[in-house]
């Protein structure tokens, strides 16, 4: 019968670890191969770092190699294709952030469906946004901030980890609630944002703050039909 999902799921919460796949027809010959884990952001992301820091403790408490691989692009929906589209064998998984569940009203033709073509397995943690901007820019708190941005609508800038990512709709919401207007510059992941932020050619970014001890990332796999 091979690894009961219940007997899975004591496992991995016995070592505090992350539940590999849900809802699967386990094979008696699973874990005979490598485990890829599909991360859709760019390394040095904060869900890149939780999944790789996880996935190595996972390796060695399974004895199995579990290969992370980044595939970035179009709001995560590049690396969330190649898991919908993966054979449901529990080889092939998602570590995605919250902003999967929004990608329906942001890509409605998405080459999968997130409701059906994924199960979630369980989050990893949650994160809080900080606001950065380069000590260049001179604003000591959020008020200095949003009072430039309404004296000169259009004028500032902001960076994200692309559209559609939390960072993304995280700014969205500060900007809505403040009522300023901004000019938005998505990039393929976190570190060109912070770079790109920390150098003063954009004015700010609403980072994922993580700790090495929390994530908002989690993991996902398709199921079977």
């Amino acid at each position: 019968m091979g690894l009961p999902r219940r007997q899975f799921l004591q496992f991995a919460a016995g070592t505090a670890l992350l539940p590999i796949v849900s809802r699967l027809a386990w094979a008696q010959t699973w874990r005979t191969k490598p485990i890829r884990a599909i991360v859709p952001f760019t390394a040095g992301s904060a869900s890149d770092i939780v999944a790789r820091t996880v996935f190595e403790f996972l390796s060695e408490r399974l004895g199995q190699s579990i290969i992370v691989e980044n595939r970035t692009g179009a709001g995560g929906t590049i690396g969330a294709t190649v898991v919908a589209k993966a054979d449901p064998d529990g080889y092939t998984i998602l570590v995605n952030s919250s902003s999967h569940t929004v990608i329906p009203s942001l890509y409605p033709n998405a080459p999968y469906n997130t409701a059906y073509d994924f199960s979630g397995v369980i989050p990893l943690g949650s994160m809080s946004n900080v606001l950065v901007v380069a000590p260049s820019k001179g604003f000591k708190n959020l008020h200095e901030l949003v009072a430039a941005a309404k004296a000169k609508p259009g004028s500032i800038s902001y960076a994200s980890a692309g559209i559609g990512s939390a960072t993304h709709f995280s700014t969205e919401r500060l900007r809505l609630s403040a009522g300023f207007e901004g000019v938005h510059i998505p990039f393929r992941g976190t570190p060109e944002a912070y770079s790109e932020v920390l150098t003063g050619r954009v004015d700010f970014f609403s980072a994922l703050w993580h700790p090495p001890y929390r994530s908002s990332a989690t993991g996902s796999c398709r199921p079977s039909r």
